[in-house]
């Protein structure tokens, strides 16, 4: 994968991540506030908890920290999969999200 392509897909997956945080506020009261500079996504929850998202250009990876842990993600051909076999980025996401906020909450991309 080259640079731009790693950039146009991961570029997409933090679209999909402030537009997940948006319908999540409208339909519930999980009240994420999501915040973006650049290449990184801080998604602070109502308990002061947050998840932060950011790209790591170099490795062409997406790195995720949460309270459960530090995430990696590598593009696998139609999906960002972690590097330790933990599943789907969308997937990990929700999960993490849920605990963080007490609430089921479904990030999609």
């Amino acid at each position: 994968m080259t640079d731009l392509e790693f950039m146009d897909l991961a570029e997409k997956l933090l679209l999909a991540v402030e537009r997940s945080c948006d319908d999540i506020n409208e339909a519930s009261d999980a009240d994420i506030d999501n915040q973006r500079s650049g290449g990184m996504i801080t998604l602070t929850f109502p308990n002061r908890t947050q998840i932060v998202i950011n790209l790591q250009k170099p490795l062409h990876e997406i790195w995720m920290a949460a309270r459960s842990g530090g995430y990696h993600y590598r593009y696998d051909g139609s999906s960002w999969q972690d590097t330790k076999g933990e599943g789907e980025f969308f997937a990990c996401l929700s999960r993490a999200a849920s605990l963080q906020a007490g609430i089921p909450l479904t990030f999609a991309g």
